[in-house]
């Protein structure tokens, strides 16, 4: 075998038997393989597609390309969520500290920007000190002692993922759902989740952008995790407008630590709430498929303030400064701050997340190329939600830049992306996919 002929085949639409997928995915985590023949067929996988069986085989070759976590004698069971990529999207901050209060522990690592779609580490990072890189040996003490950590993907753990996820960014092959699939669930399954939940995104902000696609990569990873004895359930949640209201790391993190303070945005507080709400069902906390037994709990974790607790906890735990999440003008902040009133009275019809995300990306909140780094402190916050009625001159949003031309530049670009009529608001989520669904 040899990475020419694997290529070819994938680029002639032919079938990669688990053979050739596990030769390709070994020769590149080892280097022999270089980036510009695994760009080739990333490209020949996001033409042409992977059958259920090479999806398959591609998430167990990449979870088996490194070490393969056991979790549980220290924490038993094991439930992970991932998103599959949105604008706005700040729930990792929110949730793992819910389901930790509700006596879950986790143990979660996370990914970086790719394109508009923001990171959640890139959020963390805005805290100064924050490690998100650690090593075997602190992932296990911490999680021991604290029963909490979030941090990045450690070398050992699927590390033709790592090695993957950031030639994708780069690539223009993000939005493949065999390689979005594979990525997550390697990382789950090397991880040693038992139960995962995905939130898999849908809309104009999304790496999926219509119902039918999201329905197909979640129904895809929740095959994927059943295959390899995971218990698995997929949301697929709107991302037609952002989360909340904040799209940029550190403007994130501030909303985050509102919601976790018991205030923070309507949309965001319910989005929460139901993701932590199915890992605490899958983690055997909650007993309803609906949540309602769940849902009183965790509402008053956070108005109560232990969710806030929780997360204070794994701040310092990973060496951040405290002062800056219990004081968040502390974080970094853009030196222009320019609030755009409305141009016209009436419904907002639409808030198109990407034109907002891509704004947010070209002010220097996400990467344009491998390896770039990113500005904590810019970003956008819109101050409406899709379905309200906004008055001419009422502040519609804000941007924060470092820059006047970059300001003007994004400034166009969000005005453009809101349209005006009158509709009703968009829902958050479309389905639930259990495990065991087809």
């Amino acid at each position: 075998m040899d990475a020419v002929t694997i290529i070819a085949k994938k680029r002639d639409g032919q079938e990669l038997s688990p053979e050739e997928i596990r030769f390709f995915i070994r020769g590149y985590t080892q280097g022999d393989i270089p980036d510009y023949q695994a760009a080739a067929w990333c490209m020949a996988v996001y033409l042409n597609g992977m059958s259920r069986r090479e999806i398959t085989d591609l998430t167990l070759a990449m979870a088996e390309s490194g070490e393969v976590l056991d979790l549980s004698g220290i924490i038993g069971y094991v439930v992970d969520k991932h998103s599959s990529g949105g604008v706005g999207d700040k729930t990792t901050l929110v949730v793992l500290p819910l389901v930790v209060a509700c006596g879950v522990p986790v143990a979660k690592m996370s990914g970086r920007g790719l394109s508009f779609s923001g990171g959640t580490l890139d959020k963390l990072e805005s805290i100064s000190g924050y490690r998100a890189e650690l090593s075997r040996e602190e992932f296990f003490a911490q999680l021991r002692q604290h029963g909490i950590v979030l941090c990045g993907q450690t070398a050992d753990l699927a590390p033709a993922d790592g090695k993957l996820y950031a030639l994708r960014d780069v690539t223009g092959t993000v939005p493949s759902k065999p390689l979005i699939a594979s990525s997550i669930m390697s990382k789950k399954i090397a991880a040693g989740a038992q139960g995962i939940v995905l939130d898999v995104k849908c809309g104009v902000g999304a790496f999926m952008p219509t119902l039918e696609d999201a329905r197909e990569l979640a129904q895809i990873m929740v095959d994927i995790g059943s295959r390899a004895g995971r218990q698995v359930t997929a949301l697929i949640s709107d991302m037609n407008q952002p989360l909340g209201f904040a799209v940029g790391n550190a403007l994130e993190l501030r909303e985050a630590i509102e919601t976790l303070r018991g205030e923070g945005p309507e949309d965001f507080i319910e989005h929460c709430v139901v993701v932590a709400g199915h890992m605490l069902r899958l983690a055997g906390k909650a007993k309803t498929d609906d949540l309602s037994d769940i849902r009183p709990v965790l509402h008053e974790k956070l108005r109560n303030g232990e969710a806030w607790e929780v997360f204070k906890r794994l701040v310092k735990a990973q060496g951040g400064d405290l002062t800056q999440v219990e004081d968040p003008r502390k974080l970094p902040t853009a030196p222009l701050i320019v609030t755009v009133p409305a141009p016209r009275s009436g419904y907002l019809e639409g808030i198109n997340a990407r034109e907002i995300g891509m704004a947010a990306l070209y002010l220097g909140a996400g990467r344009l190329k491998k390896g770039d780094p990113v500005d904590h402190a810019v970003g956008i916050v819109v101050h409406h939600k899709v379905g309200q009625y906004v008055e001419s001159g009422e502040p519609l949003f804000t941007v924060h830049a470092r820059t006047e031309e970059a300001a003007q530049k994004a400034t166009r670009q969000v005005l453009a992306a809101h349209t005006w009529s009158e509709r009703p608001g968009l829902p958050l989520f479309y389905d639930v996919i259990l495990s065991g669904s087809s």
